[in-house]
């Protein structure tokens, strides 16, 4: 079921979803430090981090599907943001060099097919990070933050379901060791719980964050055929063959000259 989307505003406006923005984008940024001369698509509820790539990026825009709603969101002054169901994205095939999927997978009603549209709008060296809910983590449990919401997934669903997409994974990155509690002295410390929880809590982050490529196979070139077929020489038949017994009675015939 998909959060609403002006559910999903507030929370990114409220000091617990700036710290889950600021968290996020920093692991983002790790696994993506440059992404010059790409397309950037976001799908789910992605804006929030999206404007990071900005600078860098050919083009930037996000897709929401109609059960969550959309805001407008601009970039440069112009809207960047558009509705799309979540099997039929209105864009070419392989036109998307980077993909991110944030508050999506656990909220897809049709999740394998929405990872075959992603499959269809990537380019052949195209890259996709999923952020998903841990769900061994606190912010799973706790259902008044989006990331409560849905079906959470631990590292190993994440990537069992990637590979049977035609996706390969490739990395994998947890955030949001702090709990999502709105007291001043968590979120003032956040940075410290992250670096403590990187070192010791890895299993109990709040969001896994898994990058993945595109799988495309090649074709596979089959031993050329020769025009000319080489046919066994054929046997003769036992009819046409003499019989030893035959050739026995005719060195022991007498002669009849004279």
């Amino acid at each position: 079921m998909w959060t609403d989307v002006a559910d999903l505003h507030a929370f990114y406006a409220s000091p617990t979803g700036l710290m889950a923005r600021r968290l996020i984008r920093r692991k983002l940024r790790l696994m993506w430090p440059n992404v010059g001369g790409a397309t950037v698509l976001g799908f789910g509820y992605a804006t929030p981090y999206l404007r990071t790539f900005h600078r860098e990026a050919v083009r930037v825009c996000a897709l929401m599907p109609p059960q969550q709603g959309i805001l407008q969101w601009t970039l440069g002054g112009k809207v960047a943001a558009g509705l799309a169901d979540e099997t039929m994205f209105p864009l070419p095939d392989r036109c998307i060099d980077r993909l991110l999927l944030i508050h999506a997978v656990e909220a897809s009603e049709a999740l394998r097919p929405m990872l075959a549209e992603c499959w269809r709008v990537m380019s052949d060296g195209g890259r996709m990070i999923v952020v998903a809910p841990n769900r061994r983590g606190i912010w799973a449990r706790l259902e008044r933050t989006p990331f409560g919401q849905g079906r959470p997934f631990s590292e190993g669903q994440i990537r069992r379901l990637l590979r049977e997409t035609q996706f390969t994974p490739v990395r994998s990155e947890a955030a949001l060791f702090a709990p999502p509690i709105r007291r001043r002295a968590i979120l003032s410390t956040a940075r410290a719980w992250e670096r403590a929880g990187e070192r010791w809590l890895g299993l109990i982050a709040g969001a896994i964050l898994t990058e993945a490529t595109k799988q495309v196979y090649s074709a596979v070139a089959l031993p050329a055929r020769s025009p000319f077929r080489i046919l066994p020489a054929p046997v003769r038949p036992a009819a046409a063959r003499e019989a030893p017994s035959e050739r026995g009675a005719s060195r022991t015939l007498p002669s009849l000259s004279g």
